[in-house]
């Protein structure tokens, strides 16, 4: 049994709390996978890679509505997947290395492993490499263990084979003929990837729309543009998964009745899963949500003292962006026990890197009609701005959502390109109280610019006074 002050389970944000500012601290690190976490070795990063990759070889096809004839002549799947991966997979291993060999972490111990708690205050640490054990103790835990994907239970699927988004990039063969379960950001995301480097994408969902959880009048226009790209069966119900010699048929139901679909490869994209239960917390205080989330309070800490949690574990918003947020305060909260701080968790935006860019934040309108909150729309498509015109863009637009008496943004919502770079002003003016009006015109917009289209929602809202 070793003693620690402090434990650190994961090594996604959870790595970055420990800094020089815990020198004289003894540190335990603990990881069970891949060092750095989902985002930079399953997430955001590769898949990001892979998107840009997608958009380049997406151009030939709307290049002659600007007078240039372009051609896709090749894909090459293996030097695409290599360059991605060969620049993240050194990153973590440098990453591990650092914190097991570097002089300034004489004071970190990692392990590789699983770590369950056995007692309160009482980590097992099963290593991966041989099946042993050690048990760790300390003053303060952080747990920062993320999230995995959610396996729907659908018979044949074990026995068929499948991919989720911690697989399917690294295939060592495109597909011709890929099935997509699921259509939220993650599914968006991939079949633009997939589709756009000549892979025949279905995309299946048990939803009306996809990117249901947007603003409704964003995932209906996403849909339509989804539609005419790529198959989409939505309101499919997938209820068996069959072998065959032509490939894997999947079983749905739809409203119209029975539906079948053979394809050579399966990705599951249904969302993810906190990896809660691999912690045993049952032998702690910590308390969990229905669906498994640790419960923090507005210090990120857990119901039993002196252990706290951050990112995918206790968020329902599952975002780097958001952990990262959380850990700089989970660390100040360590460093400062007299002086807390609490997380910001009010204007947290978010977007969808598909074909087109979605963005996101605040209230959508469906929101506020079922909170009871008074709001006008303003409105701009991508189309009347001169930018807009120079990229031929006729189906994106922002939205915009304000209070009609104060002018405060209650949320915007941008579908088109770069809307996670456009709508970065409306997330400023909100954290800061900037109103409608202020922001509009007490500032420069550069003429002619994509954040125009910002400055003209705003000049669009029909606010009092």
């Amino acid at each position: 049994m070793t003693h620690f002050d402090l434990v650190v389970v994961g090594t996604g944000s959870g790595n970055t709390i420990v800094t020089k500012q815990f020198a004289d601290w003894k540190v335990a690190i603990v990881e069970r996978g891949t060092f750095g976490g989902t985002c930079l070795n399953v997430g955001c990063i590769p898949t990001k890679m892979f998107v840009h990759t997608a958009d380049l070889a997406a151009v030939p096809s709307a290049s002659s509505r600007f007078g240039v004839d372009e051609q896709l002549t090749g894909v090459h799947w293996p030097e695409i997947r290599d360059r991605i991966f060969h620049r993240i997979d050194p990153i973590s291993a440098s990453g591990a290395e650092y914190r097991l060999h570097h002089a300034n972490n004489v004071n970190v111990t990692l392990y590789h492993g699983t770590g369950r708690f056995t007692a309160d205050g009482e980590l097992t640490v099963t290593s991966a490499e041989g099946g042993q054990t050690e048990v760790l103790t300390a003053n303060k835990f952080v747990l920062a263990a993320g999230s995995r994907p959610i396996v729907p239970f659908i018979p044949g699927l074990e026995e068929v084979g499948f991919h989720t988004s911690e697989t399917i990039m690294r295939m060592e063969q495109l597909p011709r003929r890929l099935g997509i379960i699921g259509s939220g950001f993650v599914a968006a995301e991939l079949a633009h990837v997939f589709s756009s480097l000549g892979v025949e994408v279905t995309v299946i969902g048990r939803s009306d729309l996809m990117l249901r959880h947007q603003d409704r009048e964003i995932a209906v226009r996403y849909t339509e543009i989804a539609q005419e790209r790529y198959n989409v069966r939505l309101d499919h119900d997938t209820v068996r998964v069959k072998g065959r010699d032509d490939g894997i048929a999947l079983e749905m139901l739809s409203p119209q009745g029975p539906d079948e679909l053979v394809v050579d490869e399966l990705l599951v994209a249904v969302g993810r899963t906190p990896n809660s239960d691999v912690l045993n917390l049952g032998a702690t205080g910590v308390e969990l949500e229905e669906d498994g989330r640790v419960i923090v309070d507005e210090f990120q800490e857990t119901a039993a003292e002196g252990i706290y949690a951050l990112g995918d574990l206790c968020s329902p918003y599952q975002l780097k962006h958001v952990a990262n947020h959380e850990a700089r305060v989970v660390q100040h909260n360590l460093l400062h026990p007299e002086n807390r701080i609490k997380s910001d968790h009010r204007y947290v935006p978010h977007a969808v890197f598909g074909s087109p860019q979605v963005a996101s934040v605040g209230l959508t309108e469906e929101e506020a009609i079922e909170q009871g909150v008074r709001y006008v729309v303003g409105r701009e498509a991508y189309a009347d701005i001169a930018y807009g015109w120079a990229m031929e863009d006729t189906t994106g637009f922002a939205k915009i959502l304000a209070d009609p008496d104060t002018g405060l943004l209650l949320g915007c919502h941008v579908i088109g390109p770069q809307a996670a770079t456009v709508i970065q002003p409306v997330i400023q003016a909100m954290s800061f109280g900037l109103d409608a009006h202020r922001m509009a015109r007490g500032q420069y917009w550069i003429h002619p610019a994509m954040p125009e289209l910002i400055e003209n929602a705003l000049l669009n809202l029909k606010l009092k006074g």
